[in-house]
């Protein structure tokens, strides 16, 4: 593909308007820890969703979505969608749990709820397997995704790809800090927004397609556009429906949806001004999320199966890509290519943007996690702040060095990434949605089932094959994620009982600190009281939030799906049942901020 000039205007525009962006955020964001990885705990409701947004709309997310229409049509997307729950889950019960915490990284989180030698050691071990391994994965997966679509658009070689798309990211993440990663977020998510859509547009005007009617009508997407998978068929529904809504969205940890909030999600609430900013957040977060983003992405992987029905397809038209990379999910840069020129550019741009947004989340995050949680709590507890920060500066660097490596080395599709990180987290889930409401859950708890999660997953992705496993109603996948989340989960019940337990007097000084209230907390208040320490006097005589709470997380999941699907039913001419899910959506969220008050947000 040629730029033309306007086109290399618009993309320098770009660079020159974000590397600006992070230069000005450098003159608070050096002061210390707190401003360069939370922005002084003063970031607004409207800021912070905006930017969890952005940092999960990557470069590699929507050849994630093509790769999954390409093969199981519009209803494989219950993959994440399901994911949804957990997302509700986190507005109304854990947002505000994490705000009182006050921890500087969600990490920190454990030497406040455990105690002993044991939750240091998950202190520290989990500050280098999520800040290194698991955060490299993820950005690799994204750096993958840029290699693929420079591959495509302009023949680049995979090494020049990712040195480049790395050099500005890192220059202003390491100067800015989160302050000039979320404003920058900001205005990167309007740009990747508007080059999404209009991606879509220009699939849509192919000739192949002929506009969305006949897109719709096209004998190789018909049976792909269904919502929901075949009832008919226990082999459809139980893996794509069944499955993620029953089991995955609490049971397995993935990030940007862990359950009870974790990783950046829990950064961006922290940052929050409150308590209900910190909701605000991310319930604006999960509309986005959910119901706006989506259907660009799935437009064009419609589109991609009419003009390129097969891999011979694309390889035909694109020799020059490497067999390493073609899989389906190489249809989304390919439809890229149709641009014109003067477009291009701001496409060009917004897929910049999307990736920026996503690296430079994971580079804050990761270094946060190195600095705070290893570095300063076991390498150089007496260290100041300002070496904090040029810590946090130089692992930002080496962070964005790993996952290059990553990316070139052993990633070869989005899929793949996508499916080692569910598989890594599987049966963990349920841990971080109980630890702050049972007393009994432990350090040990976390630790043999990470230990657990993450033998079970290198054996089952290096030496199980998906077909030994599959069976004639769940593919090899599905059964490998319910080995792994039944076997991990036997695992860390065990150990939560026999186990150490907490000291109580840590278990004290948690409740004290973030008033999560119910029975799983009675023993704990009882010997409390008895010994003449009133730990739960605030909210004494008060009824517990959580039936509010669960009917809350119910009525926000129905809004946020009406309006996906309602969204949906509109591009596919369904006019009647667009504006009865559009009702619904309007009724809920009316419902939802008539009783958002009655939370004790503080």
């Amino acid at each position: 593909m040629v730029f033309t000039t306007i086109d290399w205007v618009i993309v320098g525009a770009f660079f020159v308007i974000v590397l600006s962006i992070g230069w000005v955020a450098s003159f608070t964001a050096g002061k210390n820890t707190s401003e360069f990885f939370l922005g002084g705990r003063g970031m607004p409701w409207w800021l912070l969703g905006v930017s969890m947004v952005a940092c999960t709309f990557s470069a590699d997310t929507p050849n994630l979505v093509t790769g999954m229409v390409r093969e199981n049509g519009v209803a494989k997307n219950w993959a994440w969608w399901a994911f949804l729950i957990t997302g509700m889950v986190t507005v109304f019960i854990y947002a505000k749990l994490w705000r009182r915490s006050g921890v500087l990284t969600d990490l920190e989180f454990y030497e406040k709820r455990y105690s002993g030698k044991a939750a240091s050691f998950l202190r520290g071990f989990r500050s280098l397997y999520l800040g290194l391994f698991f955060n490299c994965l993820i950005m690799g997966s994204v750096t993958l995704a840029a290699i693929k679509i420079g591959g495509i658009m302009f023949q680049l070689e995979p090494w020049i790809i990712v040195v480049g798309a790395s050099i500005v990211v890192v220059i202003y993440s390491a100067l800015g800090g989160i302050k000039g990663v979320i404003w920058a977020d900001f205005f990167q998510y309007s740009i990747a927004m508007f080059g999404a859509v209009l991606a879509a547009i220009v699939a849509l005007k192919q000739p192949e397609v002929g506009g969305l009617g006949n897109l719709l009508q096209h004998p190789a997407v018909i049976d792909k556009l269904s919502f929901f998978p075949d009832f008919s068929d226990p082999s459809l529904y139980v893996p794509l429906l069944i499955i993620p809504i029953a089991v995955q969205w609490w049971a397995v940890w993935y990030p940007g949806a862990e359950p009870g909030g974790g990783g950046y999600i829990a950064q961006r609430m922290l940052a929050a001004k409150n308590e209900k900013n910190a909701i605000g957040a991310t319930l604006f977060f999960n509309f986005a999320h959910y119901a706006l983003r989506p259907w660009p992405w799935i437009i064009v992987a419609l589109a991609s199966m009419v003009i390129y029905p097969d891999m011979a397809s694309i390889k035909a038209e694109f020799p020059g890509i490497s067999d390493t990379y073609l899989k389906d999910d190489i249809a989304y840069p390919v439809m890229l290519s149709k641009l014109n020129p003067g477009w291009l550019g701001l496409v060009v741009a917004s897929i910049i943007a999307a990736y920026m947004s996503t690296i430079g989340t994971h580079l804050n995050w990761g270094s946060s996690y190195v600095v705070n949680d290893f570095y300063k709590r076991f390498m150089k507890p007496d260290a100041t702040e300002k070496d904090l920060v040029k810590v946090g500066r130089i692992t930002t660097v080496l962070l964005m060095i790993l996952a290059g490596i990553l990316s070139l080395t052993l990633l070869d599709n989005a899929t793949q990434a996508f499916n080692i990180l569910l598989l890594s987290g599987a049966g963990s889930g349920a841990i971080y949605l109980l630890r702050w409401f049972w007393w009994r859950i432990n350090a040990w708890t976390e630790i043999v089932a990470m230990i657990v999660a993450t033998v079970m997953a290198v054996i089952l992705v290096v030496f199980v094959e998906d077909e030994t496993l599959a069976t004639t109603v769940l593919d090899g996948f599905t059964v490998k994620l319910l080995l792994s989340v039944g076997l991990t989960t036997v695992a860390w019940i065990l150990a939560t009982y026999l186990a150490p337990g907490v000291d109580p007097g840590t278990l004290r000084d948690f409740y004290r600190l973030t008033l999560p209230g119910g029975p799983g907390w009675k023993k704990v208040v009882q010997e409390a009281r008895a010994a003449g320490d009133m730990i739960d006097e605030k909210h004494h005589g008060k009824p517990w939030e959580m039936p509010i709470q669960i009917l809350l997380v119910f009525i926000g999941c129905i809004v946020i799906y009406s309006c996906l699907f309602a969204i949906g039913n509109f591009l596919y001419g369904n006019m009647l049942t667009g504006i009865t899910l559009s009702v619904v959506a309007l009724a809920g969220m009316f419902f939802l901020f008539k009783s958002f008050g009655k939370l004790q947000a503080n």
